[in-house]
């Protein structure tokens, strides 16, 4: 549990952080991301996935991808989601120092361009937490659905989402090679049963 929805203890460490957004009255909401895109092997299936449902999802993209794959990148935009940065070559910040990894944020910036930002394993140096709030909505998650672990299936990632989804959650999955095959299973199967708990979906704003 500690992985899929991070305790309050580790919140609490990040008040810059939004790990979840409850809406009050009317129907209860989650929020589909996606981290580590855009990728022409994964991303369009996503994309294709959610039109099929007509949702609307975040994506939090590696900078060194949008270079590589622009035409992916405009494709998510085009169809109208949201999208984040989530630097520019994925670095997790507990092993870069501040500058390092402020540096890398920003390169990206320069060809995503969005207020949202999102630290890869969600993990931060709190120096590092203080700069980038200035400049972005540091968005964390409620709800890590595992889709990337190799030791999981499919069905134990959509367990995942029965188990721990609730009114707010900013739920994370990945449009990654790693995570392609228990996504593809997981991400359908979740967005029905998320339908038929009565959530609405939500996208993060920019």
């Amino acid at each position: 549990m500690f992985i899929e929805r991070p305790p309050l203890l580790y919140r609490l460490l990040f008040p810059e952080g939004i790990w979840r957004i409850k809406k009050r009255g009317g129907k209860p909401v989650v929020y589909l991301t996606f981290d580590d895109g855009p990728i022409p092997e994964v991303t369009p299936w996503v994309l294709d996935t959610l039109d099929r449902y007509g949702i609307k999802a975040t994506f939090f993209m590696v900078g060194d991808n949008v270079r590589r794959h622009p035409e992916v990148f405009e494709e998510v935009r085009r169809r109208g989601h949201s999208y984040g940065n989530h630097t520019m070559h994925h670095l997790q910040g507990r092993k870069s120092s501040a500058r390092r990894y402020i540096c890398d944020v920003y390169e990206a910036d320069k060809l995503i361009d969005s207020p949202l930002f999102r630290p890869p394993h969600g993990l931060l140096r709190w120096k590092q937490a203080r700069i980038l709030k200035e400049k972005y909505n540091l968005i964390m998650y409620d709800l890590v659905t595992r889709d990337y672990a190799r030791r999981l299936d499919g069905e134990k990632v959509f367990e995942n989402v029965r188990r721990y989804a609730r009114n707010g959650s900013i739920i994370v999955f990945h449009d990654s090679l790693k995570a392609q095959k228990n996504m593809m299973y997981a991400l359908p199967r979740a967005i029905e049963w998320l339908m038929a708990q009565g959530y609405e979906f939500d996208v993060l704003p920019m």
